[in-house]
């Protein structure tokens, strides 16, 4: 399939123009024209792109890109090797950073929804006006049913910070570095808060707010929306997808 008819289906598909993001959302690096094969993965690195050229792949679709807002790299070292090998293999790089987060459907927050059986899942997560995570009811009121299924479904090593409520109904979910947003989530009076990354002050505020806090995993929290798009790209543009994971304890 053309690169353009790539593009423009997950450009209607993820809607970048809702979001303020600080990346820019869709075709990062311009490739091959025609496309055979898609990779689909967390973040664009080199190991990344290294093994999308032993699979002999046209094009790369990734959560993280490799451009942001707030640095400005110098072709040199990891980036300029990222470069390099996309350009010398002539190889598609789409990136989609909140817009994967956010999809209703097929977002990372989506999938992690449905992974612990929320019901009544709505938006949750205000970021420059757009909802980028989601919130649902428990079906079940023991807390310790979710820190075991996180243990289990997602991190053997995941941070649970259990300073909440001994029964719950809420679960707030915003996949990645949100731990900023756990203020969001005491005030909207949600029980247990779950999201990649933890700071310093996220154990003191879930104590003193008596909310469950559960750090995750950045990369772990992520893998969900790539996998579910490239699942589309191959069952309705017939493209042959894989999804190649790089393990990242982040």
């Amino acid at each position: 399939m053309q690169r353009d008819k790539i593009t423009k289906y997950l450009n209607e598909l993820l809607k970048p123009e809702l979001f303020k993001d600080y990346s820019p959302n869709g075709l990062q690096v311009e490739g091959k024209d025609e496309v055979k094969k898609i990779v689909t993965g967390v973040t664009g690195c080199v190991e990344l792109f290294q093994k999308t050229i032993e699979k002999q792949a046209d094009g790369i679709l990734v959560h993280h890109g490799i451009i942001w807002n707030f640095e400005r790299p110098v072709y040199k070292g990891g980036y300029k090797q990222r470069v390099k090998l996309l350009l010398e293999n002539d190889i598609n790089l789409w990136g989609y950073h909140l817009p994967i987060d956010a999809h209703e459907k097929y977002g990372n927050n989506a999938v992690l929804a449905e992974l612990f059986e929320l019901d009544e899942i709505v938006g949750f997560g205000d970021y420059n006006g757009v909802k980028i995570g989601m919130r649902g009811i428990t079906k079940e009121s023991d807390p310790d049913y979710y820190f075991n299924k996180v243990k289990e479904d997602l991190n053997p090593d995941a941070v649970i910070l259990p300073y909440g409520k001994k029964e719950i109904k809420t679960i707030g979910i915003i996949s990645g570095g949100a731990q900023k947003e756990f203020r969001q989530a005491v005030d909207q009076n949600i029980d247990l808060y779950i999201t990649g990354e933890i700071s310093e002050y996220n154990m003191h505020m879930a104590k003193e707010e008596q909310v469950h806090f559960i750090s995750a995993g950045h990369h772990v929290t992520e893998r969900f929306g790539v996998q579910k798009i490239g699942e589309l790209l191959k069952n309705e543009l017939h493209l042959d997808v894989e999804f190649v994971d790089v393990p990242n304890p982040a």
